[in-house]
């Protein structure tokens, strides 16, 4: 019996020729990611463990993105916690405000996530690089503790699910967010529960870096462990095109044609519309059509999961010469520094700005209901973030709607929730 990419990665880097599902395994760790929320709580486990050096001062990632630039006294601290840590330890992948962006997009556009890699995050979106083939999963603050010391961590082989994309796009807005919420919404938030969520087929395959991006980012969302995406020539294209180059091998892995899944799901794209998942779960995702006409205070385009050149410049393309609705705060916000300058240099910032949007500097934000766009009660808002619990973006009472961001653009031009087609796009 073959083996999954899941399956071969982890066995790669447990030192053996093969794992199965349920196996307990101790990994190395190719990457340790914490942010300015989680990384401060690994540092004092850290500390309490008397450890004194890191394990390998190149892998170790910290990223102030979510309440950064800092919003107020406690996350200043925070952020000074992880800023003097950094400095006491010459973390070499340390990025301060100015050379910062949310983490799940800055580190692939510096080619630290390749494919074949182990990844763990104290985020649980973390998942999103397995759209260049690598295991990337999500673990709590003191399992990073423990991996900066130790530059291991164990796992339990998870079972694999294998998500088959058939056909083709229903129409050119159709993007990674559409499937993913669509995905979601035949299994619900559960229904990939610790097994690996593995995304194939020729859709998928014609779907450029950006979108794939957008797939795995969500696939925690369904409760999985993690999503991935074997690489191909569009993964090489991809990391050749960064400006900083690979600094360290890496291996490209595919699932054998005789591995074994828990279970296997295919759709076929001419059954996926654009989606719009209701409060207060992503699985609450339906067609734009159940969608249309729903009354908007606030609309937010960004976050690890939609923050990309791609998809500023398709919500640019819908809002150029045209005016946000009377009443609407329209908040757009690049993910990294590269991708605001990107967007800048081509006209974006300004066809925003003009629409009557506000531009922000790259930060998580609104995403987690951190700062820049808090929702008060009973005000709703369509996002193309990856989350709309019960109080995620502010109040209670609030909603939030997640969508990609061709519904969002012309949504926010019209005040409600409506498709892109329908303003001309």
């Amino acid at each position: 019996m073959g083996m999954t990419i899941t399956e071969k990665i982890l066995a790669a880097h447990a030192g053996v020729e093969k794992v199965v599902p349920g196996e307990i395994i101790n990994s190395t760790v190719d990457i340790a990611l914490g942010n300015d929320i989680t990384a401060p709580i690994a540092i004092k486990e850290f500390e309490k463990a008397g450890a004194k050096h890191v394990f390998d001062r190149r892998k170790i990632a910290l990223v102030p993105d979510h309440f950064a630039p800092n919003k107020d006294i406690a996350s200043a601290t925070q952020a000074k916690a992880m800023r003097s840590f950094a400095n006491s330890h010459d973390i070499e992948n340390y990025f301060e405000v100015g050379q910062m962006g949310i983490e799940h997009a800055l580190l692939p556009e510096r080619n630290l996530t390749l494919p074949g890699d182990v990844i763990i995050g104290a985020d649980s979106h973390t998942c999103t690089y397995g759209a260049l083939g690598a295991f990337a999963t999500g673990i709590g603050s003191t399992d990073l503790a423990a991996t900066m010391i130790t530059g291991k961590i164990w796992f339990k082989v998870p079972e694999s699910m294998k998500f088959v994309f058939k056909g083709k796009k229903k129409n050119k807005w159709i993007t990674g967010k559409d499937l993913i919420l669509y995905t979601i919404g035949k299994i619900g938030v559960s229904g990939a529960l610790y097994r690996a969520m593995e995304f194939t087929g020729p859709l998928l395959d014609e779907m450029d870096i950006d979108d794939r991006f957008a797939l795995a980012n969500m696939a925690v969302e369904a409760g999985a462990k993690n999503g991935i995406i074997k690489p191909d020539k569009k993964t090489l294209d991809f990391i050749n095109a960064q400006e900083i180059k690979p600094s360290r091998d890496y291996k490209m892995y595919e699932s054998d044609a005789d591995a074994k899944y828990h279970s296997v799901h295919e759709y076929d794209g001419a059954d996926i519309d654009l989606q719009v998942a209701f409060p207060h779960l992503p699985e609450n995702s339906k067609p734009l059509s159940e969608a249309k006409g729903i009354k908007l205070d606030q609309v937010v385009i960004g976050s690890c999961t939609n923050g990309r050149f791609k998809d500023l410049e398709i919500a640019a393309g819908l809002v150029k010469g045209r005016k946000v609705a009377k009443g609407m705060r329209f908040i757009v916000i690049p993910a990294t520094q590269k991708i605001y300058m990107k967007a800048l240099k081509a006209g974006l910032i300004e066809t925003f700005i003009d629409a009557g949007a506000v531009v922000s500097t790259p930060t998580c934000g609104p995403c987690l209901g951190g700062h820049m766009g808090i929702l008060a009660e009973g005000e709703r808002c369509l996002a193309t973030t990856n989350r709309n619990f019960v109080g995620r973006m502010g109040h209670p009472k609030s909603e939030v709607y997640l969508a990609s961001p061709a519904v969002a653009a012309a949504s926010a031009i019209a005040g409600e929730i409506i498709g892109p087609d329908v303003i001309g796009g």
